[in-house]
């Protein structure tokens, strides 16, 4: 199982840090076009620490328990990444982008996985 939790926790960081550099370094209309419509909804200056968060959360994902520093950074990276998908299925509803909704959910569930898995029995604490 904790071969499980690693693969994804990385695949996870993977995603996170990409999409979370993607907001960072695109410009607005760049993202617009890239990412879809619901980039149009939120103002430019939230963008940015949206991708940093991302960015973090993928950190957080993997560094801490590799070097055996504060590993419960994981598992609370964890639920706060749900928390992003939640936030990311809203989005795409309210938008009506519904194609999305299945990577969201995708991404959430590996997510609930891995701050289960690391709150609870398998632990690197």
């Amino acid at each position: 199982m904790n071969a499980l939790l690693w693969t994804l926790q990385i695949v996870l960081a993977l995603g996170f840090a990409a999409a979370g550099a993607t907001k960072i370094i695109l410009p607005r209309d760049q993202l617009a076009t890239t990412l879809g419509n619901w980039v149009e909804d939120f103002p430019a200056l939230l963008l940015k620490p949206l991708g940093a968060a991302e960015v973090l959360g993928a950190i957080a994902l993997v560094i801490p328990p590799a070097i055996d520093v504060a590993p419960i950074l994981t598992p609370i990276a964890a639920v706060c990444l749900v928390i992003t998908m939640i936030g990311a299925l809203v989005t795409h509803v309210r938008k009506g982008e519904y194609s999305k909704l299945v990577v969201n959910v995708l991404l959430a569930v590996m997510a609930i996985v891995v701050a289960w898995g690391r709150f609870g029995p398998y632990s690197s604490y």
